[in-house]
């Protein structure tokens, strides 16, 4: 007979791989104890799975786990962390500066019904796939989908610099901002953009939320470049997401391959006017 810890471990490791997919068309984002932290600080590294910048913890889990690290100054370190721990993992800010950190998930899968299913087609501008199956008679079939997280944040220690930002870290879905979002000034939009396989890709439907507002959601779709420019507020929690979708490869088990980009941030005005004052 296995010892009790030993159980209780496995459990819990099952009950977050079923939390992750149970809550597959959902948003996932990287949402940290600060996105200010001091010189010296242990940040916590919360990943969140929901909509509408409402969402349930996802506790860490390493069998999720491909990527999951902080790149500074220094370089790039994984995260450390208790398995089923929330936050999912801490970072100790070594020195002022940018800080990108990433979540890149292994691959889950999920059953949906086709009412579902073409509920997220339509709210994530997946048009494309929704007409793929619609020309195949498929609409009203269930899919069985496999589905890759790939989260970033940027958390800023001290003052905001122009040449300071946003770095890649590799994933197959990516998005990178490229402008410092604490260093726009006032009427800046902030330019995005969107790769897959280290490839821009063209027509992907880029949404923004805020957290002061989530329900006033700024979107655009990527030209050839994989560009969009995005017009923020000044202040609070952005969230912007984007998801790309094909067909499952063969002897995957599945009818389609999801990939979920975000990337979070937390403007606040009075750091951008100091920022922007101390650039003049």
């Amino acid at each position: 007979m296995q010892p009790l810890s030993i159980l209780f471990r496995r459990w819990k490791l099952a009950a977050a791989v079923l939390i992750a997919v149970r809550l597959s068309a959902h948003d996932m984002w990287i949402e940290p104890t600060t996105f200010a932290p001091q010189s010296g600080e242990i940040v916590g590294v919360r990943l969140l799975v929901g909509q509408g910048m409402l969402g349930d913890p996802l506790p860490r889990t390493t069998a999720l786990i491909k990527q999951f690290a902080v790149d500074d100054a220094s370089g790039r370190k994984p995260l450390v962390g208790r398995e089923g721990g929330n936050p999912a993992g801490y970072l100790r800010v070594e020195s002022p500066g940018m800080l990108v950190v990433g979540y890149f998930s292994n691959p889950s899968t999920v059953d949906e019904t086709a009412e579902k299913f073409n509920a997220y087609l339509k709210e994530e501008g997946l048009d494309s796939i929704a007409a793929l199956r619609a020309s195949r008679n498929q609409t009203n079939a269930g899919v069985h989908e496999m589905f890759t997280r790939c989260a970033k944040s940027l958390v800023l220690s001290g003052a905001a610099r122009e040449a300071e930002g946003d770095r890649k870290l590799g994933f197959t879905l990516e998005l990178t901002a490229e402008k410092n979002p604490y260093a726009l000034r006032a009427a800046e939009d902030l330019p995005v953009r969107l790769t897959y396989e280290n490839r821009p890709l063209a027509g992907a439907l880029v949404v923004a939320m805020n957290r002061l507002n989530p329900g006033e959601k700024v979107s655009a779709r990527t030209g050839a470049d994989g560009r969009v420019r995005l017009r923020l507020k000044p202040e609070g929690m952005w969230l912007i997401k984007a998801v790309h979708m094909i067909q499952a490869p063969a002897g995957s088990n599945a009818d389609w391959t999801s990939y979920w980009a975000s990337l979070t941030f937390e403007r606040q005005a009075e750091r951008q006017s100091a920022s922007v004052g101390a650039a003049r």
